[in-house]
């Protein structure tokens, strides 16, 4: 009897692979193989993993007309059609616990980095300044903390946050889901007692430019906002009115509405969006390359989540 075959299209910690063979699959490599040359052959796998390299569409899961699940070695399943994959009996798999406590480290880091200042310090010493006046910042103890969206990362960056002696909300689209860590409140309660506000939501119709000036206006306090998430949930112009007016006091941003579907560069378009050159030069707003779950560390627990739930087909 031969090994059924994996196909894998975007490269992940090896652990995966040798996991796999372990278990009896073949694995095929295809990290640099055309997307066309993958469709000629998709129906001679049993199942296949990806990250994020193309979308899983249609034409994609007819292709694979023999494929008993598709794996993504990450948390949100936005560039796979999960209604028409499920539809034909494919079991899609993610691993939103390998890279909870990455993203919400990483949540934390950039909120204490632009609440005080680091950034900016950092700069103004290298060009030969001390300027402690105008690097003052402020403490997070005693402020109210807004989380939308409270899985895994979510959860994560609320208990980051407890030993800072502040107050957390969360809001969800799924009730119920609370813990020692964190009341639930509704997203009006949350724009109303908010002080920093996070987003750790998924990609959908529902949270596609949630953030937006309505949004914003209806925020009752000056903020920090941050987004590990998505980078489709925030309009980035009504951002930047909002930083402007001073009402967001600053902005964390691991992931930007212009990313492509596979998160590469931001880079690409000969004219940038004006919203984004304020991003790019703007001294309250602090960037990341979408790595906020890109540590050493999840690398090998994605890799490891994968496999377990691979074990158990």
């Amino acid at each position: 009897m031969k090994a059924p075959l994996i196909l894998h299209v975007d490269e992940n910690h090896p652990l995966l692979v040798e996991g796999l063979e372990t278990l009896g699959y073949k694995n095929i490599l295809a990290y640099e193989t055309p997307i066309k040359e993958v469709l000629k052959n998709l129906h001679n796998y049993s199942g296949m993993v990806i990250r994020s390299r193309f979308p899983v569409n249609k034409k994609f899961i007819d292709a694979g007309k023999n494929l008993k699940f598709i794996a993504r070695v990450g948390a949100g399943m936005e560039n796979i059609d999960v209604e028409y994959a499920q539809s034909k009996n494919i079991l899609l798999i993610a691993a939103p616990e390998g890279n909870k406590n990455a993203v919400g480290e990483h949540t934390l880091g950039l909120l204490l980095s632009l609440m005080n200042k680091l950034r900016n310090g950092h700069q103004s010493i290298r060009q030969g300044n001390w300027l402690r006046e105008e690097h003052r910042g402020w403490e997070l103890e005693g402020k109210t903390i807004g989380i939308i969206g409270y899985g895994n990362t979510g959860k994560k960056f609320a208990e980051k946050l407890k030993g800072f002696n502040v107050t957390i909300l969360y809001n969800d689209i799924l009730p119920g889901i609370g813990d020692k860590n964190a009341t639930e409140a509704t997203i009006k309660t949350l724009q109303e007692k908010s002080d920093v506000l996070s987003l750790h939501i998924p990609q959908t119709e529902s949270t596609n430019q949630m953030i937006n000036t309505s949004f914003i206006k209806a925020m009752k306090k000056p903020f920090w906002f941050l987004n590990t998430a998505r980078g489709k949930a925030v309009v980035t112009e009504d951002l930047v009115e909002g930083l402007n007016s001073g009402k967001i006091l600053g902005a964390g941003l691991d992931v930007l509405e212009y990313e492509s579907a596979s998160f590469r560069s931001i880079f690409k378009k000969a004219n940038r969006p004006i919203a984004l050159e304020h991003l790019l030069s703007a001294e309250n707003v602090l960037l990341s390359p979408h790595v906020g779950g890109w540590t050493f560390e999840s690398h090998r627990k994605l890799a490891q989540t994968i496999l377990n739930k691979i074990k158990i087909l």
